[in-house]
């Protein structure tokens, strides 16, 4: 039999879980000097809580997963006789995957009768989700692992994401953002526009004066870039700011039609202790990144 995982960096809830069948690996982050994990010390997320403690001044931290975490998940799967196929977030954002390469080499040594397929989906939250979404579609169509893995190489290039932050301390403090200096400027309300490249790593692109402006230059992008767009889904990520969520949804469906399948995701609090509260961003099925 196949596992299908996925991480909660790829803001996969136990509901998805439960619905497309994948197995989940948590992704921990730190407040103050308690490790939280997403779904193991709590049963939802309450995004509005989280983000407001950010508001509050709290940034939390986080770090790579151990060689042993990634044993105690994908071990149990070998030993029952199970081969893995891990759709998740961008390798080229955390050195947790060398571990990981490390885990695998180690368990398929011991195992050699199984099989371990992944796809890196080059990205975070709302791409990664529309991405393993994707993936779930494939498996669901009859899809062999080996087939997933060729469609990737083509298609995972495929999705964008474009988004917008709104309080830059929490960029500047993570790093993982390449050019954002440059956007910072000296204005008041100052929202960077960032994409994650070809690599999987993020990259501040320009920026924009006031939120409506920058939620239309993301659906500008859909516009430009987008090729199939209305066969794919079409994923809203937010860090709390429903009121974006809508005006973004809007936008779309006037561009688009009501055909649009628009998901909306929140940013899992991960990958939200570095973007911050009021982010947006929006993944799509485009002709490239």
């Amino acid at each position: 039999m196949l596992s299908f995982f996925s991480d909660t960096d790829c803001d996969i809830t136990p509901r998805e879980c439960a619905e497309y069948g994948i197995k989940l690996i948590h992704m921990p982050y730190t407040v103050g000097d308690k490790v939280v994990t997403p779904y193991v010390d709590f049963e939802e997320f309450d995004s509005h809580a989280f983000y407001d403690m950010l508001r509050g001044g709290v940034i939390p931290t986080t770090s790579a997963q151990g060689e042993e975490v990634y044993v105690k998940y994908f071990e149990p799967e070998f030993a029952a006789g199970n081969d893995i196929l891990y759709v998740h977030f961008s390798s080229g954002m955390s050195n947790t995957f060398n571990n990981m390469d490390m885990a695998v080499k180690k368990l398929l040594a011991k195992y050699p009768e199984r099989k371990f397929w992944h796809v890196d989906t080059l990205g975070i939250s709302a791409e990664s989700y529309n991405i393993v979404l994707e993936v779930a579609d494939l498996l669901k169509a009859g899809k062999t692992p080996d087939e997933i893995v060729e469609w990737a190489k083509t298609e995972v290039p495929k999705f964008p994401m474009y988004f917008i932050a709104d309080d830059l301390k929490f960029f500047r403090r993570s790093g993982r953002v390449s050019g954002l200096a440059a956007t910072m400027g000296g204005l008041i309300g100052i929202r960077p526009v960032i994409h994650v490249d070809e690599n999987g790593k993020m990259v501040s692109i320009g920026k924009e004066t006031g939120r409506n402006k920058a939620v239309a230059r993301l659906v500008q992008y859909v516009e430009e870039l987008g090729e199939d767009v209305t066969a794919h889904r079409v994923v809203i990520g937010h860090s709390d700011c429903p009121e974006l969520v809508e005006l973004a949804k809007s936008m779309l469906l006037e561009k688009f039609g009501d055909s649009l399948r628009i998901l909306t995701t929140v940013v899992n609090p991960t990958i939200g202790s570095h973007c911050g509260p009021n982010g947006l961003g929006i993944c799509f099925h485009a002709i490239h990144r």
